[in-house]
């Protein structure tokens, strides 16, 4: 269906050309006939045209005609909402199919770069097993905080959780790290994440295609999708060896500033004996005056 919208537009636009030849007339549709053909109501099309996603039909006098390509575009679209695709995305895509791109292409490109990153399956859990694994820290605001970093998703009297999570917050509390701590570092991680993710696909999307001319000519689409595909893993390669050199850098830098700071607990620990033990000056001698034998 997607490779018919070039066709159909091809077709609209000789509609005139044939019949002025003496040849076939393509088949026309009034709205009741289109949205029937369709399968949605005349109030849908109608929105459809309100939204701009479907273009103006021909007018003769008072009655609008639309033609074969406008019935493929309106099946493209339910299409694209069966995918799930918004309206408002459905049009910047059609807009960038009127603008000379292949809409195979651009969906193509929506999975290379959308396809999940990870293929673990959430785990269905109850409330009650998560309270069994970290105790009484599992409060009503831990709860909905972990709900908004979306590390929980409620269904009904289950949440679905990460396992491999999971069994990291699980160990985390079992060493007597507190839950919200681990949720405040937790918030903190998500944005340095999101800033190394964002990154990394700037870095593909403004150096793998030719953008001299701002957007990615219309032959470079497909050429970006199987570039980032080939690109994954190396991504994960990255994160996982700069991750690793900034813990070396950063562990020897905190070991040396936990050490100081023990070695500032010693100093103060010998002051404060050295303190105890001198003896008072008597009265009326100043600290500095000695003490005649």
């Amino acid at each position: 269906m997607l490779a018919q919208m070039d066709a159909a537009d091809g077709s609209a636009h000789s509609q005139a050309d044939r019949a002025a030849g003496g040849g076939p007339a393509a088949r026309e549709y009034r709205i009741g006939e289109l949205a029937r053909e369709a399968g949605i109501t005349v109030r849908t099309l109608r929105y459809y045209r309100e939204r701009r996603l479907l273009p103006a039909p021909r007018r003769e006098g008072r009655i609008g005609w639309y033609s074969q390509a406008h019935l493929d575009r309106l099946r493209v679209i339910g299409q694209l909402l069966g995918r799930g695709h918004t309206l408002g995305g459905i049009g910047e895509l059609l807009s960038a199919w009127e603008q000379g791109y292949d809409l195979a292409d651009l969906l193509g490109f929506e999975r290379a770069m959308t396809a999940p990153w990870s293929d673990e399956v959430p785990v269905p859990v109850t409330v009650t097993d998560l309270s069994t694994l970290l105790g009484d820290q599992l409060t009503d605001e831990v709860l909905d905080e972990a709900i908004r970093l979306g590390y929980l998703d409620v269904d009904g009297d289950r949440v679905h959780v990460s396992g491999r999570l999971l069994d990291t917050v699980t160990v985390l509390v079992r060493e007597g790290i507190p839950l919200p701590a681990i949720l405040a570092a937790a918030r903190e991680l998500q944005a340095g994440l999101d800033t190394i993710a964002s990154l990394f696909l700037d870095l593909v999307l403004t150096q793998v295609p030719d953008r001299r001319g701002g957007a990615p000519p219309p032959h470079e689409i497909m050429r970006l999708a199987r570039a980032f595909e080939r690109l994954r893993p190396i991504a994960r390669t990255a994160i996982d060896a700069e991750f690793a050199r900034a813990m070396d850098r950063r562990a020897r830098v905190t070991y040396a500033e936990f050490i100081q700071l023990l070695a500032a607990r010693d100093r103060r620990s010998a002051d404060a004996q050295d303190g105890a033990g001198q003896a008072p000056p008597e009265p009326g001698l100043s600290g500095g005056e000695a003490v005649a034998e």
